[in-house]
């Protein structure tokens, strides 16, 4: 090896080195954070379960309206003990389930459709705006009297209720996408059908998969309402049946379960964008 090639190679050397340097900065300062923000949420956490606990104990508010945090939980074990919690729990599992993922069947693709098609969309939306305009829980009455008090009513106001903020993100995600990215791929010869799978998704998955969160949050919301009218089981139906006959306890233990699946599902729905949207994240990063 010459000393010309040689100096180049060491120049190359110690010119990458700072930048190593630099990611493994910013790989320990996201783990501090990381870290940090954990700490944080655990501390809130336990404040609000101890006084949770203190305010029944020491008679500060009245133990019937709010027991003790140690009597929901043992009788919420009891429940699960017993079989009764995962009895309403496969039907609400089932339920959300089905309407949930038939919402995003129909959504995604209108969606993504509406926003690539503009003559497509000017016909349809003032029908979309006035249907996502209406309060969904004002409407299951109508569902009820069209599918019966059965599971049609039920699934099908869940799929109502998600489809349209799943729609609004998807024609959101599509009409947004960058025009130097879609021009750069038909300069390169691509045609529509081919542009709008490799090019136009890929660009808006990370706002379809926002809608999709949002839309997840409001399908169990509307689930626990749909629930808690003509049903005889779900985690809806438990809570209204145990605040009924005074079983408060019990009834704060379906609240606080039904808190806990929400987070659960808005994590894995995040981890989920986070690992299909990787590549966007890393791009605005390098960018800035």
């Amino acid at each position: 090896m010459t000393t010309d090639v040689r100096a180049t190679v060491m120049e190359g050397r110690l010119a990458s080195e700072p930048l190593k340097s630099w990611s493994a900065l910013k790989i320990l300062q996201r783990g501090f954070r990381g870290v940090g923000s954990f700490l944080l949420i655990l501390a809130i956490i336990f404040i609000i379960i101890a006084r949770w606990e203190a305010f029944p104990r020491f008679g500060w508010i009245d133990p019937f309206l709010l027991p003790r945090f140690s009597d929901v939980v043992q009788n919420t074990l009891n429940l699960f003990k017993t079989g009764e919690f995962f009895k309403h729990f496969n039907v609400s599992v089932v339920r959300i389930s089905v309407g949930f993922f038939g919402g995003l069947c129909l959504a995604i693709p209108l969606g993504v459709f509406m926003g690539w098609f503009k003559t497509f969309e000017e016909y349809v939306n003032p029908l979309v705006e006035a249907c996502r305009n209406s309060s969904v829980l004002t409407l299951y009455p109508i569902f009820i009297l069209l599918f019966g008090i059965g599971e049609k009513a039920k699934i099908s106001i869940i799929m109502w209720g998600t489809v349209w903020v799943v729609l609004l993100n998807a024609i959101s995600g599509v009409k947004n996408v960058d025009p130097v990215l879609i021009k750069s791929a038909r300069s390169m010869g691509m045609r529509d059908l081919s542009l709008l799978w490799r090019v136009i998704l890929p660009a808006a998955t990370p706002s379809i998969i926002t809608g999709i969160r949002l839309g997840a949050a409001n399908s169990i919301l509307i689930l626990i309402a749909a629930e808690m009218i003509g049903s005889n089981a779900g985690l809806g139906y438990m809570i209204f049946y145990y605040e009924a006959r005074y079983a408060i306890p019990e009834m704060y233990g379906g609240v606080v379960f039904l808190a806990i699946m929400g987070l659960a599902v808005n994590e894995a729905l995040f981890r989920l964008e986070r690992r299909l949207t990787s590549w966007h994240e890393k791009s605005i990063y390098f960018g800035t």
